[in-house]
């Protein structure tokens, strides 16, 4: 299978997700949009498609003009029927690109923060192997409507919309279940100043730390999702 990954920042690449690829001898090709010359594949020449996070918002189309094209992009991924996984800003995307609208959400959420996983999706194959509340890593201050025609996978006490389906074939996850140390940390350097600004579920640096002994567990059930996700 070739996974072509679409990657906002420099210091925000799939973590895990490639790990995961390059045991199962998948290849992944990649488009980045922090270059100066961006060019898309042809999308025959995809089977599945992976959106990354970033931190510039949907609609900023007028600082970030090729966000238009990614988005087209993404739905006719979605129409011609590939695989389509967006995490965080690339939820956001998947989402915008159906129609729906994205906005800032009540709160931000930046840290290691438990979801609830809904019955719905506990009662799915894909997500049935997964603790109800998972500890997981996030860092968003956006959020987004349901597209009309997906399940609700999972909320936080303050962002309802943490993770999607569609029909089996797009997956949308607000948080970052793909992290490992050295992205976290590459986070951290780049856009740790968000950490001095107030808001109730925004932790310190050292708090996120200790959150790492999270990362292990969120590596097996990433893992596991992949393989159901791309079986079917």
């Amino acid at each position: 299978m070739h996974i072509h990954c679409l990657q906002h920042v420099a210091f925000e690449n799939p973590g895990t997700i490639a790990e995961w690829a390059l045991a199962n001898r998948h290849s992944i090709g990649y488009t980045y949009f922090f270059e100066k010359d961006v060019a898309l594949p042809g999308i025959e020449n995809t089977d599945a498609l992976l959106i990354m996070g970033g931190y510039m918002n949907a609609d900023q189309e007028d600082q970030f003009p090729w966000l238009g094209q990614e988005k087209a992009f993404i739905k006719t991924a979605i129409e011609e029927g590939k695989k389509v996984i967006g995490i965080c800003l690339g939820a956001q995307l998947v989402a915008a690109a159906l129609g729906s609208k994205v906005y800032a959400n009540e709160e931000k959420e930046i840290g290691f923060f438990p979801v609830e996983f809904t019955a719905a999706a506990l009662s799915h194959p894909f997500f049935d192997h997964f603790h109800n509340p998972s500890t997981v890593f996030h860092w968003h201050g956006d959020t987004f409507d349901l597209p009309g025609n997906a399940m609700l996978v999972a909320s936080t006490a303050v962002c309802k919309q943490q993770a999607f389906l569609i029909d089996n074939q797009v997956l949308g996850l607000q948080f970052h279940f793909e992290m490992n140390k050295a992205v976290i940390e590459d986070m951290l350097l780049h856009d740790g100043y968000e950490l001095e600004e107030k808001g109730n579920y925004i932790q310190s640096k050292k708090t996120i730390e200790k959150g790492y002994a999270c990362l292990a567990q969120n590596k097996k059930d990433m893992y596991l999702l992949l393989d159901k996700f791309f079986a079917v």
